[in-house]
């Protein structure tokens, strides 16, 4: 199987551009976060004429997640247990939840496109949210984990966090003053790992950024962050092959701001194992 994740930063103006990637580098799964538009405004035609069977889930021009895959997509959910919502400066799971998540099941891999929360800035109600949303998430990370331990497992997205100081390399963004790089934020990200997640990109990829901003020349001058993660399960990312950062879907005509990040799954090597997730 062949996985990516791709913040599309608008699936109605980049769609041509975004199957063709699927098409040309064979993605089997993609998922897609900042679809910005309502699920029934999704382009599902272009999708379905390459192939893809899709799941979108979007509310407006705001957020929005989405998964296209070569097989059908099972289980399908629209948040996470306990997913908390905002709505003008309040947050919490009573709140109805903003469109961020969808999870589904394909050739045996539970995968979950995510957009998490920016956070905007410290002290702003969104940055709280931010890390209540994180937390809701380890802890489902946590309880899934402790149910099936050899579940494969795989939360893919923006998660909006550079959590070393090797992920960012945009001089805007300072330890300790800025979004996406505090303290808080980043025992977020290494909770998420504690719960029994790992980086399955870092392995095959040590170095490069997933995210420039438009201004300022960030991109010419590499001045990036690595915010787009592949965070799997044991039973995913012992099945990983290889790994790779597309750093060449930032460039040409009206590009997303942030580039895809793909993995090659081979389970060949747990063929005795009859729950193995199947592979296509």
């Amino acid at each position: 199987m062949r996985l990516a994740t791709w913040n599309v930063n608008s699936i109605r103006a980049r769609v041509d551009r975004i199957v063709d990637f699927a098409v040309r580098e064979s993605i089997d799964v993609l998922a897609m976060q900042e679809i910005k538009c309502k699920a029934e405004q999704f382009p599902f035609e272009a999708f379905h004429d390459a192939g893809y069977h899709v799941e979108a889930h979007g509310f407006s021009q705001w957020n929005g997640v989405a998964i296209a895959s070569r097989e059908p997509l099972a289980d399908v959910e629209h948040a996470f247990p306990a997913m908390p919502g905002f709505d003008k400066g309040r947050f919490g799971p009573d709140i109805p939840p903003e469109a961020r998540a969808i999870g589904a099941t394909v050739g045996g891999v539970r995968v979950w496109s995510l957009y998490v929360p920016n956070g905007r800035a410290l002290g702003d109600p969104h940055y709280d949210y931010k890390l209540e949303w994180l937390a809701a998430l380890e802890e489902y990370t946590r309880a899934s984990l402790a149910a099936n331990p050899e579940l494969a497992l795989a939360l893919v997205g923006d998660f909006n966090i550079a959590p070393t100081d090797a992920d960012n390399g945009d001089p805007a963004v300072v330890v300790g003053f800025s979004t996406h790089v505090s303290h808080p934020e980043r025992a977020a990200f290494a909770a998420l790992e504690a719960a029994g997640l790992s980086d399955a990109v870092r392995p095959f990829v040590p170095t490069g950024f997933t995210y420039w901003d438009y201004k300022r020349l960030r991109f010419p001058r590499n001045e990036g962050m690595r915010i787009d993660f592949i965070l799997g399960s044991p039973a995913f990312t012992n099945a990983v092959a290889g790994a790779s950062i597309h750093r060449e879907e930032r460039k040409g005509e009206a590009p997303s701001d942030h580039v895809p990040v793909v993995v090659d799954l081979d389970f060949a090597d747990d063929e005795d194992d009859a729950d193995r997730p199947m592979i296509f």
